[in-house]
């Protein structure tokens, strides 16, 4: 059993170090990172734009005092945020101002964890705060605008 404990060892750190220099030196990988993980706060941020009414309705429900007040504030960090994500424009700032956002609103809206699509959607907000995390302490790539203002 001791003779192949080393050797998948070996096999084990090959594959991770040439998974690692496959990633790591592709620009595509974080820009494509980016896109998708902005694309449902512009989404979500075009809907409250499209439908105010019926988001600070909603705001309204949960709860929310000055809905119109937050539901201004939610509009200006989803597409401000996202818009900085997505085109890699002062990107740590922009992931910052969406997990201010995110914290609140997973508290409020989804914090009913006893409800099994409230605890997806809980989980949901969880996730994509750790993906803003990771941009937040990587950067958003080669391929952003703050690559081409602050090269790295």
């Amino acid at each position: 059993m001791k003779t192949w404990v080393p050797l998948l060892g070996r096999i084990l750190r090959a594959a991770i170090r040439q998974q690692e220099v496959a990633y790591r030196d592709n620009p595509a990988v974080p820009l494509l990172g980016r896109i998708l993980l902005a694309a449902i706060f512009v989404q979500s941020g075009v809907g409250k734009v499209l439908h105010p009414a019926m988001t600070q309705g909603y705001m309204e429900k949960a709860g929310m005092p000055l809905a119109g007040m937050f539901l201004v504030l939610a509009i200006l960090a989803e597409l401000g945020g996202s818009l900085s994500v997505l085109l890699g424009l002062l990107t740590r700032w922009g992931a910052t101002v969406l997990i201010i956002f995110m914290i609140p609103t997973t508290l409020i809206f989804h914090g009913h964890v006893g409800e099994q699509m409230q605890m997806i959607m809980f989980m949901k907000n969880v996730s994509m705060t750790g993906g803003l995390l990771i941009l937040l302490a990587n950067g958003a790539g080669k391929w952003s605008i703050d690559e081409r203002l602050f090269p790295s």
